[in-house]
């Protein structure tokens, strides 16, 4: 098995070859959407680094399946600015692009802001050592949920309905790098509506064409906490939302529009 999620081909830097650990769970020849988001934050990061900023929100559009192919990652700085910036990030096959993302870029505070106490982070929730420890029901052996671990502190995959579960990366998202903290939230807050599902795997389809990730801090540590629910309409629309965690408090949201219908 692969020991990442994607290696970069030595003779062009903006293209990366997807593993089998990209794999998602219901089709042998489709990525999870989870890495090809986070391959983009690593794009994005490396798109003209400025010492002093961070990215503070990333909107990634899900153009299609993402097939297990190789990938080419364009970015460019779309919206320069002395204090906040945008840049724009295409994720393409040989056959074009298959996500896109917008990420703005902002100036962080130097010095840091004086907040008062009730503002600043605070743990507010259960650890992973304390959660369950749970393996996603997929068809396929080898894929995104061989990469990851998930524990849960409520809820289960067994169990539709709201749910909080802690999630970590085993491998690299590229290979000979570590995962920034960027790279593991968007990776992470693409199993939104899959820990919090609440219609049956096997009758339904809830998939989401899109992940707005809004990031007021970084994340300090391998683990992302997904305090995640599920709103789905009868006439096929759905939400899914998580507030996100680490083991210091809370780091901001991610949300997902769901295509919803009969498998």
């Amino acid at each position: 098995m692969a020991d990442a999620f994607y290696t970069p081909d030595p003779a062009n830097p903006s293209r990366f070859v997807s593993t089998e650990l990209t794999r998602g769970p219901w089709s042998p020849d489709a990525q999870h959407a989870g890495p090809p988001s986070a391959l983009l934050g690593h794009a994005i990061e490396r798109c003209e680094p400025r010492a002093g900023f961070q990215v503070g929100r990333v909107a990634v559009e899900i153009l299609g399946p993402v097939p297990l192919e190789p990938l080419t990652v364009q970015t460019r700085v779309a919206r320069p600015g002395r204090s906040v910036e945008l840049i724009e990030a295409t994720l393409s096959t040989d056959r074009g692009p298959v996500m896109r993302a917008n990420a703005w870029r902002f100036k962080l505070a130097e010095p840091e802001l004086e907040l008062p106490e009730q503002f600043l982070p605070t743990g507010a929730r259960t650890g992973p050592d304390q959660a369950v420890s749970s393996h996603f029901p997929s068809t396929q052996p080898i894929g995104f949920h061989t990469g990851i671990d998930y524990r849960f502190v409520s809820g289960s995959f067994a169990d539709p309905g709201p749910a909080i579960c802690w999630i970590r990366l085993k491998y690299p998202i590229v290979a000979g790098t570590t995962p920034s903290p960027l790279e593991r939230t968007l990776a992470a807050a693409d199993s939104g509506n899959g820990v919090s599902r609440v219609l049956d795997w096997n009758r339904y389809l809830f998939i989401n064409t899109d992940l707005t990730v809004t990031l007021h801090r970084q994340p300090v540590g391998e683990w992302v906490c997904l305090d995640a629910a599920t709103y789905p309409q009868p006439h096929g629309i759905g939400l899914a939302e998580s507030a996100l965690f680490d083991e210091k408090g809370p780091l901001g949201r991610s949300t997902q529009t769901l295509f919803l219908g009969p498998r």
